[in-house]
Order: C-alpha cells, then structure tokens, then sequence
C-alpha cells in the first residue's frame, strides 16, 4: 500500500467487452469502470483549479482512457445542481447555469471591463494570434498599456510568442482561464454572427460582406510566430532579468 492514495480490492468489475481488461495500476491491482470514475470524480473535486487530462492520466490507473471516463461523468452529472464541465483539455464542477440566480454574489464583484477592454478581448479571442498593432488597426484607435494591463491580471489573455516580422512584435492570445471563465469549451464556442446579432451585440446596420473571423482551433505556432522566451520577455521587460530579484 503507498501512502496518501486510496487502493481498492475489486470484487465486481463492470462486463466489458471481450479481450478488452480492467485498466492496471503499476501494483497490478485491476479497476472497474466505476471505481475509476470515482477516482476521476475526487481529483477533480479535490482540486481548486480545473483539472487537465494529463493530470487525471498521471493519476488514475494505466491505460483508463481519461476522456472516455469524463465524458461518462459528465453524462452523469448533466442533470443535477452541480455540472461537470470542460474547458480545452481541463474540466471542473461548475453550478448548473440555470441555477446561477440562487448563488449569492460577492459583495466584491471584480471590477466591470471597460468598453475598450471588452473590445480588445473581443478581437483576440476571434483573432488570435494577435500583434497590439493589429488590434489598433481594427479598432482604428489606439490601445493603451492599461488596457492590456486589466486583461492580463484578470488571466484572460497571454503572451503567445514573437511575430517573424521586423520588430519581432509580441502576439497575444487567450488563455484557459478565459474557457472557464466563459463557459467555453473551445475556441470554436466563441458564438458567430447570428448568435451575436441575436444577442443585440451587433447593429443591423453591418455590411453585407461582413463576417465574423473564426479562431484557431488549438495553441498550435502560425507558421510566421515563434514561442516566447524568457529571454524575449526579460528584453521587453516584462520579466527581471535572471538572477536579479523582482520587487
């Protein structure tokens, strides 16, 4: 027995299909599908953050197919107060949306995005990746450091890497706490043009040829976009340079 993790002796495991085995924990002891769940079912509960796939596979016996088990838990929780939820590759327990009015609020709400804020949110989420340049262009005015500041500390948006232009400029994008935050899934929940005008946040009046840009699929490179390093960010100075101590 190893400490600080729960060991099960199985007695009933669950039918599975033939040649197909209990998955295996390095000890040799065999899960059932249900113990499994239930394993997935307390990390996640445990943890204050959501919880990756990789996480869950470093933990759960080996060879559980992790989405398999998650997507099961979640069937399971569908329909109850608290839903099991997915955001990119992490999931979390999350009220059920139609019981949000019963929560009460903080009394200290985070402070409300301006509408600059929500604009520059608004372009890197469909954008992304996004240099600042680009995203003064298609606002026509320019964005300050503030703005880009609150955006930052709220944990919605990240430095993504370096363009392959002259200047080398930063790219931004968003981040997994973005997902969560929204309810999102993946980028491609980011609501399109209908779901938007039917929202009133679009004028009736837009172009004909308007349309609203799809988001990358994954946090994969472009191909003109290198991977920010600590170096780049210590020269930007937004990082203390290694060895000296931050205030």
């Amino acid at each position: 027995m190893l400490p600080g993790r729960l060991w099960l002796t199985v007695s009933d495991r669950d039918e599975r299909p033939a040649g197909q085995q209990d998955p295996a924990d390095a000890s040799g002891e065999t899960f059932s599908q249900a113990e499994i769940e239930r394993l997935a079912e307390a990390l996640v509960f445990a943890s204050a953050e959501p919880v990756s796939e990789a996480f869950l596979a470093e933990r759960l016996p080996r060879g559980t197919h992790v989405p398999s088990v998650m997507h099961r838990l979640a069937e399971v929780y569908a329909s109850r107060g608290v839903n099991l939820v997915r955001s990119g590759d992490r999931w979390a327990f999350r009220t059920a949306a139609d019981l949000s009015f019963v929560i009460r609020k903080d009394e200290n709400e985070a402070r409300k995005l301006s509408r600059a804020a929500l604009e520059v949110l608004a372009i890197i989420a469909y954008h992304q990746p996004v240099t600042r340049a680009e995203i003064e262009d298609i606002r026509g005015v320019q964005t300050s450091r503030g703005t880009l500041d609150v955006l930052m500390e709220a944990g919605w948006v990240r430095f993504r890497g370096r363009r392959r232009t002259p200047g080398r400029p930063v790219t931004l994008g968003t981040s997994p706490d973005f997902l969560d935050h929204f309810g999102l899934e993946e980028l491609r929940d980011l609501p399109g043009l209908e779901e938007l005008k039917g929202a009133g946040l679009l004028s009736g009046r837009i172009p004909p040829n308007f349309q609203v840009p799809l988001p990358g699929m994954s946090d994969d490179f472009a191909e003109d976009e290198d991977p920010i390093t600590q170096m780049d960010l210590e020269e930007l100075g937004l990082l203390a340079p290694s060895g000296e101590e931050q205030d």
